[in-house]
């Protein structure tokens, strides 16, 4: 009871210091400029209790009366009925909370059905600000301890706040902004509800046409996407397992620098690999130019379409396949290829039979996410898709083109959540009903069998020329930063650096005088705040996938997948529709950027935490319980521990596509914080290619650098430990479970 007592007194002191202390709605100037210390008494920045008393807004006395009732339940001794009233008192209050916030706008109540029964508001109300926010979080604590004391989840109120933040965050900036946008698709310009612009669009030829199998010219946009997908994902998955392969089961001299090859497309801007395969490959490309004067082989452009457009995402895709598969190669427990070999099963046998199906999920999970990052991608089919456009691209055209149809541009968006979630659906199926498990408590030798020879010929086959071919654009990446004009005049110069990057120093003190100073700064500072978030929120939601059963677990994933599944462009819409009025209002601020990232990213974490906490034996946590250690204490010694790569990969891949996203932002930078990449493209809209390729390189050795801190910090997954005593030479420690619990 003395615990249940303190995590509810803070909760409840939370609460009241919500309602009574810090600004109910949103600060103009910034809730951390602390401005509203002063000026308590304005309407702007008073609390509820104020709000209440001296600026006539009843309505918020309701929160009050919540907290109340949550006190006298924290009194109550029987602990069903404690339950139930925090239960109550916790949702009743979030529930008021959200429906009062979409009521009641600046100007009045939002609803015709409001002003019906209560009549007209004289005056509204500005956004809700970080008093509303900390009461809502603290109502759906006060709600999970409720379900806790119930028995809910057998009474852990750890892993009942933890599905209940989740719920709440997710509901909040996936769900929210995603129905703002899909409600566009019904509405006409004026807001009215009509269906015209829905049946024209989802009945469109352009989008469903199979001209291309009776032998017209092209399929539909739709098919042209699902097509390219599949063949993206394929090649991404099939290169990545090659890369885990020679990087974990060879020999192979150059790891290191196969590792750096595999990272550096996933650091890169995304249109940055597309002007180096132009440079390359198209009609005036140095490898298209010398086939013409060596060979007499004509110039043509098949870079520009579906092949190009292949390449450049295989290119780019394959680190991410790579990332999730290297800890599910390394997770395969020796100890299951050293038992077929006891029963005299060769190397190709071995692989083929044991190791490679307890891959499965990595592969499936690996293909999954190059399926949605290739339906997703915005960037290569900009730049080398010509006039075989995608869904995304003709979205995003939808939108800001010519055409200025938000109602199509949703339409777009509906079909292509249908097929990433279909895709998402038949992962399900072909994993469900089975076990991965390799991880246990039971020591082996932790060396694990050489390929057999044939494999390991063929994946250096495919792995070396990658490698070339990889250094090669990244070659022309870095040679396109020291010439004057990229293609045209290759005489050497610093100049873009010095214009991107200049520094001076002006009365004694340091002066950043470079252009691309001020959004590079602001890029670092949001990236490095959005990571570890992402981190934490996908391998929060990857542990309560895997190891927790609870009433909506299937559809809360399928959630997760929606703001992954859906282009950065929708997402970037769908927040400006969403957090450009009340009740959230964020556009302009860094805030924004932060939520989008986390929860545009965040499924690659979830992802890869699902697929390596599958090879992890549950009876590692009930060990950990049984010796007393609560939920909390075995996530954090026993859980965590394991998980480091699938830590480092959420990290990185946070990190870096915090940094690389470009679809996303476009919408929602502002003059205060302009992201790296919006700046990019608009150095590349003015001509000066120069300087765009040298903020380009400056960016991927700063990530190169960061990514190496965060291994660092991290650390490697140690599943074997052995301990040499003198005179007793190596003995195996105790099984893994006691030894981390210990």
């Amino acid at each position: 009871m003395d615990d249940r007592n303190r995590r509810l007194n803070i909760v409840l002191a939370l609460a009241v210091a919500a309602m009574t202390v810090l600004p109910w709605h949103r600060i103009e100037g910034g809730f951390f400029s602390f401005g509203w210390l002063s000026d308590l008494n304005s309407a702007s920045s008073a609390p509820a209790l104020l709000q209440v008393i001296l600026f006539d807004r009843p309505w918020l006395i309701t929160p009050f009366l919540a907290v109340l009732a949550a006190t006298i339940a924290r009194t109550l001794p029987d602990p069903m009925r404690r339950g139930r009233l925090l239960a109550w008192s916790g949702g009743l209050g979030l529930v008021y909370l959200v429906i009062e916030g979409l009521a009641i706008g600046t100007t009045g109540f939002n609803w015709s059905i409001s002003e019906a029964l209560f009549g007209i508001l004289s005056d509204g109300q500005p956004p809700m600000g970080a008093g509303a926010v900390l009461a809502a979080i603290s109502f759906v604590l006060i709600f999970s301890f409720g379900l806790a004391e119930r028995g809910v989840m057998r009474g852990d109120a750890f892993v009942v706040s933890t599905i209940a933040i989740l719920v709440f965050l997710v509901t909040v900036f996936v769900f929210y902004p995603i129905g703002s946008m899909f409600v566009g698709a019904f509405q006409d310009v004026d807001g009215s509800f009509q269906m015209a612009g829905f049946n024209r669009t989802i009945t469109d030829a352009s989008i469903w046409s199979l001209d291309c199998v009776v032998g017209g010219v092209r399929c539909g946009v739709a098919w042209r996407t699902l097509f390219l997908a599949v063949l993206t994902a394929g090649g991404s998955t099939a290169l990545g397992l090659a890369f885990a392969l020679i990087a974990t089961r060879t020999r192979f001299p150059f790891k290191k620098g196969l590792r750096l090859l595999t990272v550096l497309p996933i650091i890169t801007p995304p249109f940055v690999i597309g002007l180096a395969l132009t440079l390359l490959f198209g009609r005036a490309g140095v490898v298209t130019q010398g086939l013409s004067s060596v060979f007499g082989i004509e110039p043509s452009r098949w870079l520009y379409g579906l092949t190009g457009i292949w390449i450049a995402q295989v290119l780019s895709f394959t680190p991410i396949s790579f990332l999730v598969l290297i800890g599910v190669v390394e997770g395969v427990s020796p100890s299951m290829e050293e038992a077929s070999q006891t029963l005299r099963a060769g190397r190709w046998r071995t692989f083929w039979r044991v190791s490679l199906p307890l891959m499965k999920p990595g592969l499936a999970n690996a293909f999954l996410i190059g399926f949605i990052e290739s339906m997703a991608d915005f960037g290569n089919p900009l730049v080398l898709g010509g006039s075989h456009g995608v869904l995304s691209t003709e979205i995003f055209f939808a939108v800001v083109g010519s055409q200025n149809d938000p109602a199509r541009a949703a339409v777009l968006a509906m079909v292509l959540l249908c097929f990433t979630l279909s895709a998402f659906l038949a992962q399900r199926v072909w994993l469900s009903g089975k076990n991965f498990a390799t991880v246990s408590g039971k020591g082996d030798s932790g060396a694990h069998i050489a390929l057999p020879r044939p494999l390991s010929i063929g994946l250096h086959a495919v792995v070396i020329p990658w490698m070339v071919f990889t250094v090669v654009v990244y070659g022309m990446i870095l040679f396109g930063g020291f010439v004057k004009t990229w293609g045209l005049d290759n005489s050497l110069t610093l100049d873009h650096y010095a214009k991107a990057f200049s520094i001076t120093v002006q009365n004694g003190s340091i002066a950043w005088t470079g252009v691309a100073w001020n959004s590079f700064w602001t890029t670092m500072e949001i990236a490095l705040i959005a990571a570890p978030l992402t981190a934490a929120v996908g391998l929060a939601t990857a542990y309560v996938i895997v190891r927790q059963k609870f009433a909506g677990r299937n559809l809360f994933e399928f959630a997760l997948m929606m703001s992954f599944a859906i282009p950065g462009t929708v997402i970037g819409i769908s927040y400006i529709m969403a957090f450009n009025l009340p009740p959230l209002e964020m556009t302009g601020t860094a805030l924004i950027l932060v939520a989008c990232f986390v929860f545009r990213n965040m499924p690659v974490g979830v992802r890869g935490g699902v697929a390596a906490m599958s090879q992890l034996d549950k009876s590692l946590d009930e060990a950990s319980m049984t010796l007393g250690a609560n939920s909390f204490r075995t996530i954090r010694k026993v859980i965590l521990p394991l998980l480091r790569p699938a830590i480092t990969a959420a990290l990185v891949y946070s990190f870096v596509r915090a940094i690389t996203s470009i679809s996303a932002v476009v919408f929602l930078v502002s003059a205060r914080y302009n992201m790296a990449t919006s700046y990019i493209v608009g150095l590349v809209e003015n001509g000066e290619y120069g300087v765009a390729i040298a903020y380009s390189s400056m960016l991927i050795v700063v990530m190169i650098a960061v990514i190496a801190g965060f291994q660092l910090l991290v650390g490697e997954r140690r599943l074997r430990r052995e301990n040499r005593v003198a005179g007793l030479g190596t003995r195996s420690v105790p099984a893994l479970a006691e030894e981390k619990v210990a």
